[in-house]
């Protein structure tokens, strides 16, 4: 049941994760994926990522490219744009927003524990 609401707590902040992993420079869809887990987010499968990222690309957020490898398939990589940046500042501001009144109304709930 913990696993379950994981699951549905990093649906919700998904897409802000993955444009956070773009704010040093351009990535492709597996290296993104390392990224989270190494975060201990999880590991966040293809089927779940590519529709994001395919999401945040025709929001204009993200800026995809195919580029073909001398070994191995091609990658697709992905960059933000500069109204992915601006989006990220404003939803990462509305994100702690959120998790301090989640975080204030948790320590009121359990004044003894840690929050």
């Amino acid at each position: 049941m913990a696993a379950d609401r994981r699951s549905s707590w990093l649906k919700g902040v998904l897409d802000l994760l993955v444009l956070s992993c773009l704010t040093e420079g351009e990535s492709y869809g597996y290296e993104m994926s390392q990224t989270l887990a190494a975060a201990e987010l999880g590991q966040i499968k293809g089927g779940t990522l590519y529709p994001v990222l395919n999401r945040l690309e025709d929001a204009g957020l993200v800026v995809g490219e195919f580029r073909a490898s001398e070994r191995g398939p091609g990658r697709r990589y992905y960059r933000l744009t500069d109204e992915g940046r601006r989006a990220l500042a404003a939803e990462s501001e509305s994100w702690l927003e959120f998790h301090s009144a989640v975080k204030s109304k948790l320590h009121i709930a359990h004044p003894g524990g840690t929050a």
